[in-house]
């Protein structure tokens, strides 16, 4: 579809050892370095997505178009058009005073003044903010600068304005309990509008808007301009702001044919126009959202904002510098100037958006349902069968106040139950590499006075491929219980950064799962653990350089990475660890354990008999 330019909107921008320890452990420094990168390239990733086709650039104020489209888009508005004379007059209706109308079902309590029949609150029951507030999804610093929500938006600046500000007359005032519906209506000088809004038990509201002006109708836009509630930075008790990915990340998604894309705040143009069938566009962070839905998507108009604030870098100190903080908004409506749609704002819970579908080419709530607003990523095929796991084991838990928490460890155990024969088969094929280690010594030594760029490598390496295949080795086979492991580790961080049940889930001095350790005990006992089963577990052959860092460097690593990561996170590895640190020292005492100890104790006693320095720590198996 051509895009809808207004002419007289501003202009405005985006706002060496040998062959058994040396290359199965540097084949696990290689993986846990790749996770340390993917680490790093997380913390500095920025959201990016495409954005919708035929999105409307800006112009330049007192620009002209030459789109049939805008100049009919500019009628209907009423600007820079004579209108007609009304055939008759309209009444003048308008509240004396303002008043406000709070709506309240079991799930919300919604607030409207009807100064403009707009909403000041917008209160989750179920949810808190960070400082154990019931949380509003009405952002009350941002929304007092750039608007409030079901507020309306028009080209004209002056009707815009008037549509939001004036004293609407309301059907009722006071308390009123969901299901209802409260109608408010304003008319003067020939200006017409009526705002209905309905309720039911859900997260859901309907939503009809009819602006006319003299007797023709006018595309007023319903909109949410000014970013969500659970912003935390905005938030002075939250005392700090969260370094790592924070649910605070607002992002444009919709859904366009089927479709769901989603952008980040700071690619989000302000004051763009789109026309597209959107089945739903709406703002969203990591754990809530809100969503509009029209009734006839083929009809749809969206309308972008981008606005931004400066805020201290530390809420803390009010002094402190100022760093600018993205809030972005979005306005909906049909084309034909006659807007009937859905709102939904609430938590993004796997089974209420579920429940919330768009209007599917039946003209019924059938299409697309809202769930791709959590986003799993490229992990999702085992992030949400995690998800569901975890939410049936604590269901089965009942009512309790670790229950995520333990839900987390008892699956942990499960899984590393699991992969206790990868375990076992591990320690064996270490075993067997262990016994057929002087074959590769002499081997090595053959040809040891070859350059690296030598050709005869080659025939090195072909051989002691040949000998490990002849005794039923595989080199890398000590990586196959890291390899199963990672990605459970990618699917939990993903869970735990998109499952708002997670959002505040406690376990013990873990007010917060999805956030991370405040104590920072956790990553502390996961450095400790990670040293003591590379401690105990025999590594024969390998360069005593290499092991220290592979018992040092690595749990160093892993426990500072995980510094910044959600708590959940980190209590699902320390399990990990503390289970693995369980299981080798059972390993040790089995018959496998103690043959490849006896191994470990003759080649050092063999490496200290040809002139090793006995003074040299090194850091060996241990019983």
């Amino acid at each position: 579809m051509p895009e809808i330019r207004n002419p007289n909107l501003e202009s405005q921008g985006p706002g060496g050892g040998g062959a058994s320890g040396g290359d199965f452990r540097s084949s696990i420094l290689l993986i846990f370095l790749a996770l340390a990168g993917v680490m790093v390239y997380q913390y500095f990733q920025k959201p990016a997505a495409n954005a919708p086709a035929n999105q409307a650039q800006q112009t330049q104020q007192g620009s002209q178009s030459t789109q049939p489209a805008s100049s009919s888009f500019a009628q209907a508005a009423g600007v820079g058009s004579t209108s007609p004379t009304p055939k008759s007059p309209v009444a003048t209706v308008s509240a004396a005073a303002e008043t406000t109308t709070t709506i309240e079902n079991e799930k919300f309590r919604i607030t409207f003044t009807n100064k403009g029949a707009q909403v000041q609150h917008w209160i989750l029951k179920h949810y808190t903010d960070s400082s154990g507030k019931p949380l509003d999804m009405v952002q009350q610093d941002a929304a007092s600068r750039f608007g409030l929500p079901l507020s309306l938006f028009t080209y004209d600046n002056a009707l815009t304005t008037q549509l939001n500000t004036a004293l609407y007359e309301a059907s009722a005032t006071g308390q009123v309990l969901a299901p209802n519906s409260v109608t408010f209506r304003y008319a003067a000088g020939g200006l017409d509008v009526v705002k209905t809004f309905t309720f039911d038990t859900g997260y859901v509201i309907g939503v009809h808007v009819n602006v006319r002006r003299n007797g023709e109708p006018v595309r007023a836009l319903v909109a949410w301009p000014a970013g969500l509630g659970d912003m935390e930075e905005f938030l002075a008790a939250s005392g700090k702001r969260t370094t790592f990915l924070v649910p605070t990340q607002s992002q444009l998604a919709w859904s366009i044919d089927g479709k769901q894309d989603t952008m980040a705040a700071k690619k989000v143009s302000g004051d763009a126009t789109l026309e597209q069938p959107f089945e739903y566009a709406g703002l969203m962070d990591l754990y809530f959202a809100t969503a509009f839905l029209p009734d006839v998507p083929s009809r749809a108009t969206v309308v972008t904002f981008h606005h931004s604030i400066d805020l201290p870098g530390d809420l803390s100190d009010p002094n402190s510098a100022k760093k600018p903080a993205d809030v972005i908004g979005l306005a909906i409506g049909d084309q034909s100037g006659d807007t009937r749609l859905r709102l939904f704002a609430g938590p993004k819970e796997t089974d209420i958006l579920n429940s919330v579908r768009a209007i599917g080419a039946d003209g019924k709530p059938t299409g697309e349902p809202l769930a791709s607003l959590i986003q799993y990523g490229w992990w999702g095929i085992i992030a949400k069968p995690l998800y569901l796991a975890l939410r049936a084991l604590h269901n089965m838990m009942g009512p309790g106040k670790y229950n995520w928490g333990w839900a987390i460890i008892i699956i942990t155990v499960i899984f590393n139950l699991v992969l206790l024969p990868t375990r076992i088969w591990t320690m064996k094929s270490s075993l067997k590499m262990m016994r057929i280690q002087p074959r590769l010594d002499t081997l090595k030594k053959k040809y040891a006075n070859l350059k690296i760029n030598d050709p005869k490598r080659a025939e090195m390496q072909a051989e002691q491929m040949a000998i490990m295949k002849e005794e039923g080795v595989n080199m890398y086979g000590g990586c196959l219980p890291l390899v199963l492991q990672m990605p459970l580790f990618f699917a939990y961080y993903r869970v735990l950064l998109n499952a708002v049940e997670l959002r505040h889930a406690q376990w013990f001095w873990l007010h917060d799962l999805s956030m991370p350790d405040p104590h920072y005990i956790l990553p502390i006992l996961i450095i400790g653990t990670m040293f003591l089963v590379q401690f105990i577990t025999p590594s024969p052959g390998m360069d005593p350089a290499q092991r220290r860092m592979m018992a040092i460097m690595m749990p160093a690593i892993m426990g500072f990475t995980l510094l910044h990561f959600a708590s959940g996170l980190a209590l699902y590895w320390i399990t990990g660890n503390i289970i693995n640190l369980i299981m080798q020292v059972a390993i040790n005492q089995s018959k496998i354990g103690k043959e490849m100890h006896e191994i470990a104790a003759r080649r050092a006693a063999k490496k200290l008999g040809k002139g090793g320095n006995v003074n040299q720590r090194v850091i060996q198996g241990r019983r």
